[in-house]
């Protein structure tokens, strides 16, 4: 059994990341939908009002509740695959709950890109930086994600990927963290940037 989480800024290389892991044979856990549903079972447009309903998760139930509602969908997937991968860990709390849970089974990737990078990618995506995310600003989702402690959660990254080169580069990257932290999964967390 392994969890491997991913952290990172809008547009820095999370969904590729997951993309690759798919790709692998290894299932995904999005906290994002976690988020999505809930901002559907509200009557609200999940396009449109899904940081707002991601902060009032957190305030209504504490800074892990999307974390601790992701658990049993992690643990569903572990009963049929060694390993998952779960996408878009937003704080250092969020961290707290997948090592309480999973131990030395666990290993945060922090993907990292400059912010005009990000912005570049976003925009490639038909996404302005200026107005992503249902009209909310690059900058402005940012300032969000590090409102719920996402720096924290960075900094504690057992393993950095700078995501600026090509895709075919950033893509080997996420494969080889894939393969190492399967490998590993007898106890041994891989600690490099990669």
């Amino acid at each position: 059994m392994y969890v491997i989480g991913t952290v990172g800024l809008p547009g820095s290389g999370k969904g590729e990341a997951a993309r690759v892991a798919r790709e692998a044979g290894i299932p995904v856990v999005t906290m994002g939908d976690v988020v999505r549903q809930e901002t559907a079972d509200r009557g609200l447009d999940p396009s449109k009002d899904h940081g707002t309903v991601a902060q009032a998760l957190r305030e209504e139930n504490g800074p892990a509740a999307i974390a601790e509602r992701s658990l049993p969908m992690l643990e569903d997937r572990l009963e049929s695959h060694d390993s998952v991968l779960v996408d878009g860990i937003r704080s250092g709390i969020e961290v707290d709950v997948f090592e309480d849970r999973f131990g030395d089974a666990f290993t945060l990737v922090s993907i990292e890109a400059p912010f005009e990078t990000r912005a570049d990618r976003l925009s490639t995506r038909g996404r302005d930086a200026g107005e992503t995310d249902g009209g909310e600003s690059l900058a402005a989702r940012d300032d969000r994600e590090r409102g719920f402690g996402m720096d924290d959660a960075m900094a504690r990254a057992d393993v950095v990927i700078e995501n600026t080169d090509t895709l075919e580069t950033f893509r080997a990257r996420i494969e080889a963290v894939l393969e190492e932290a399967t490998v590993n999964s007898s106890g041994e967390t891989p600690e490099s940037e990669v």
